[in-house]
């Protein structure tokens, strides 16, 4: 067989992402917080992107709320960088012990209890900022006041870097820190059950049992019954089986009860108090609000985002002469400038007319609530728009909308179907709005005699509403609602 090369001319379609692209889907996906962080780097990383003063009224929404077609450029920064140039070189010296007496930021203090800093630097802002401590540095605090040796210290700090943000020792066994280190067990076990005792009570423990009964040992050293029921019983007192108990601790239902309300008083998760971490405040995307004429508007969230523009001064500079390896870098710096900006301009568009097709399909939701909330998918969005689903995908993904009902999610109004059992009793029910049903069922229920997931499946079906009792029993846990054994007597 004879090999030869040859030339060929053909052609065939082929989907390449562009950076561009690739850009706008980052951007699309991202949550504000992460929108804003993106755009901070970018005006780091090039200087042809610029943020407009709060002043500037250029990139004000319009009265609809519609995010602003056009993406102007700077005609002004570079004249005004130029004049101030100007007006710098030409101004006389200034006299700035007379500038600093006229318009200094403080007054000088007269209290005497701070009289020490009369004619002293005063403590800088880093200085008078303080954080509480985390629940690591609050033991390891704990464990310098203790009479621990060199060894038991080490043993503290490797146990102490091993208890989470509950207070429990996870990840590591005790044979394991002592094989690591090369120590005894017993040794080791004795650290543990010292730093059990340290505040908060109970940190440092094992599990559930240990951490509830070291407590109890110290907050109730002489309630032998409560120990009891920590120590053998924890399964049957969490499913409140309090007959089962007394019989096996041969005492009656009502000390039973008693005790376990000693139990309740304990803190299962003794280390929360010391985690650092604050709670987090959602800021809407997008707000829906209706107006007199009934009709709903959609008004893109921008408050805190900074506002952009492409910079004309490195457009003089390629205009005045700029040498041709400057020009080439400046022209590359403009091009990603305004392809950040069209990108962010896409995503609000997206992002409106998205919100715009929810409001569409789920009016009634919007006017009377969660209970109205229709079956939804992302092909229905994606049909409405002419977008992916893929695309609808992302730009619900961590996005907020304000609503006269509240903040969602709009992954929120994605839900599948549950069907009616009579086919003309109306349209099908959202599987969010029957969850509403079965928290709203449980509400009413009597707390001495609490529904079981059985009854809960039946007046469902008597308003039309077939589901199996192992769907309630999902619903219920998603709901994060107990069953009705552990909600007798709640």
């Amino acid at each position: 067989m004879s090999q030869k090369m040859q030339l060929q001319i053909g052609m065939k379609q082929q989907l390449r992402m562009t950076q561009q692209l690739q850009q706008a889907i980052k951007l699309l996906q991202l949550s504000r917080q992460e929108l804003i962080t993106s755009i901070q780097e970018e005006l780091t990383e090039n200087p042809a992107l610029e943020e407009v003063p709060d002043s500037s009224t250029e990139f004000m929404q319009m009265e609809s709320g519609e995010p602003p077609a056009v993406m102007n450029e700077s005609e002004d920064l570079g004249t005004s960088l130029r004049n101030l140039d100007n007006s710098i070189s030409k101004t006389d010296t200034i006299d700035w012990d007379t500038y600093l007496n006229e318009y200094q930021t403080h007054t000088p203090m007269t209290d005497a209890s701070y009289s020490g800093y009369v004619g002293e630097d005063m403590p800088s802002y880093e200085a008078t900022l303080t954080a509480p401590p985390t629940l690591n540095e609050y033991l390891l605090r704990q464990v310098k006041l203790t009479r621990f040796d060199e060894i038991q210290t080490r043993i503290a700090i490797e146990i102490i870097g091993n208890i989470n943000e509950d207070g429990y020792l996870v990840g590591i066994t005790l044979e394991e820190i002592a094989e690591k280190l090369g120590v005894d067990l017993d040794s080791v076990i004795y650290v543990q059950e010292t730093i059990q005792e340290f505040d908060p009570v109970g940190v440092g423990s094992r599990d559930l049992r240990e951490c509830l009964l070291a407590q109890a040992e110290i907050i109730y050293p002489d309630n032998n019954l409560v120990h009891a029921i920590i120590d053998q019983h924890i399964p049957q007192l969490e499913r409140k089986n309090y007959k089962q108990i007394a019989r096996s601790l041969k005492t009656t239902v009502e000390r039973v009860v008693k005790a376990s309300r000693v139990i309740a008083s304990l803190n299962p998760r003794p280390g929360v108090k010391y985690n650092d971490e604050r709670p987090l405040y959602i800021t809407p995307d997008v707000y829906v609000d209706r107006a007199s004429d009934g009709e709903y508007h959609v008004v893109i969230n921008d408050d805190g985002l900074p506002r952009l523009r492409v910079s004309s001064y490195y457009a003089d500079l390629v205009r005045n002469g700029a040498s041709s390896e400057a020009a080439s870098y400046i022209r590359e710096k403009m091009t990603s400038a305004r392809w950040f900006l069209r990108s962010l301009q896409q995503r609000e568009r997206t992002i409106y007319r998205v919100t715009e097709a929810i409001i569409n399909r789920q009016r009634e939701f919007f006017e009377k609530g969660v209970n109205y909330l229709k079956p939804m998918i992302l092909k229905d969005i994606a049909e409405d728009t002419g977008l992916s689903e893929s695309t609808i995908s992302r730009v619900t993904t961590k996005k907020f909308m304000h609503t006269p009902q509240g903040t969602y999610e709009l992954k929120f109004f994605f839900t599948s179907k549950i069907c009616r059992m009579d086919a003309f009793g109306g349209d099908d029910l959202a599987s969010t709005a029957v969850q509403e049903r079965i928290k709203a069922i449980i509400s009413k229920e009597d707390p001495k005699h609490p529904l079981s997931d059985q009854k809960i499946a039946e007046i469902l079906k008597d308003e039309d509403i077939d589901i199996a009792r192992r769907t309630v029993a999902k619903y219920r846990e998603v709901l994060g609602i107990l069953s009705s054994s552990q909600r007798k007597g709640m």
